[in-house]
């Protein structure tokens, strides 16, 4: 059974992130980006406990360790969003919480649109650790 940040992460890939045989293990998901580069991301907190406010995309060497991290925060991608609620007249980030034992997104669920915002974010990162073919690059060059 599909944990609740397997489905998120699935709705991620369903708007367009692009991470090649993906395989989910907990609240994480991994893929392989080349044949020594694989990809973990993750919703992450920050300084809240149970208050998954951004995604941890990290960068890994097969035979190395870490290359590099990056936290995505949906208040830099989503920004503040309005909602019907009248306890948040100004609008509230997204942000998913832990209500007892289930995880939900807090007041606001995302759309399409939103989910379609982070997965061309996490793709841009990520396309900056893959191999480019040579031919692609070499009829943009000037000098």
């Amino acid at each position: 059974m599909a944990t609740f940040f397997e489905k998120e992460m699935r709705k991620l890939l369903g708007q367009g992130l692009i991470i090649p045989e993906a395989v989910f293990a907990g609240r994480s998901c991994y893929g392989k980006l080349d044949e020594d580069i694989r990809v973990r991301m993750e919703f992450a907190t920050e300084r809240v406990a149970d208050h998954y406010c951004a995604l941890k995309v990290t960068l890994l060497n097969r035979k190395e360790g870490p290359i590099d991290s990056m936290l995505l925060r949906f208040s830099d991608v989503l920004g503040k969003k309005q909602t019907a609620n009248p306890n948040f007249r100004e609008g509230i980030v997204p942000h998913i919480w832990k209500d007892g034992d289930k995880f939900a997104w807090y007041v606001y669920q995302p759309t399409a649109a939103d989910y379609k915002a982070l997965a061309d974010e996490v793709n841009s990162y990520t396309s900056m650790f893959q191999k480019e073919d040579m031919s692609q690059g070499m009829g943009s060059m000037t000098l």
